[in-house]
């Protein structure tokens, strides 16, 4: 992508291991710092995104390379529809996982992680940071135990314990990896300082983040 000037943080993670509540946080810290944010998350509601949330419900509705080609159409649409334009016009993106979720996840099932990196970063613009949560397989799914909707495809212990070690084993300047069990308004604050330095903007973190915590759902469970 050319002529880019936002920015792209990303929220990275197995089931259960917080980072919607995360991905709310740094959007509201950021736009209390005067920045311009939007927030999204993958699937998408689109064609695309509708379809994945469908066929997740039943086990076995889909072969991994099924399943790749769904996520693959879901995020091309995304990247036209909504990431290119927000960056090229100094937006600052929150995304709820990305490219490295299917690199994981259907890479846990046999699929080569780097074929599938290659394909998307053909079209998928790079993000700045991308915040990777770590828990264990059997806390994050303790997390979401009480979900309405089960996602056959994906919530399942053993699988969730391969897609955890291929997130990290992510390597490089832009992913930080973070210990999701630790207290999250703390780990909210250090992920705003993070976000913040790679603006290149300097913002004194107050108390607002505390008092925007009262309008969190502390019981809602987070994929």
């Amino acid at each position: 992508m050319t002529g880019r000037k936002g920015f792209l943080f990303v929220f990275e993670g197995i089931d259960g291991a917080g980072k919607s509540t995360q991905a709310r946080k740094l959007a509201r810290g950021l736009r209390a710092g005067g920045f311009e944010v939007v927030s999204l998350r993958e699937p998408t509601g689109g064609r695309w995104g509708r379809e994945i949330r469908r066929k997740a419900r039943q086990a076995g509705s889909l072969t991994p390379d099924q399943e790749l080609e769904l996520f693959l159409r879901d995020r091309r649409d995304d990247v036209e529809r909504n990431l290119n334009p927000l960056l090229a016009a100094g937006r600052i993106v929150v995304l709820d996982r990305y490219y490295f979720s299917t690199i994981a996840y259907q890479g846990a099932k046999g699929l080569d992680p780097e074929a599938i990196r290659r394909r998307n970063e053909r079209f998928a613009p790079r993000p700045d940071l991308v915040f990777i949560l770590d828990v264990p397989a059997s806390r994050g799914l303790n997390r979401i135990a009480g979900r309405r909707t089960k996602d056959a495809l994906f919530e399942r212990e053993g699988y969730l314990r391969k897609v955890r070690r291929i997130f990290r084993g992510f390597r490089g300047r832009r992913f930080v990896h973070l210990d999701a069990r630790r207290d999250r308004d703390e780990l909210g604050r250090e992920i705003l300082v993070l976000a913040l330095k790679k603006t290149g903007r300097s913002v004194m973190i107050s108390n607002h983040d505390r008092r925007q915590e009262k309008m969190d759902h502390p019981h809602r469970q987070d994929r």
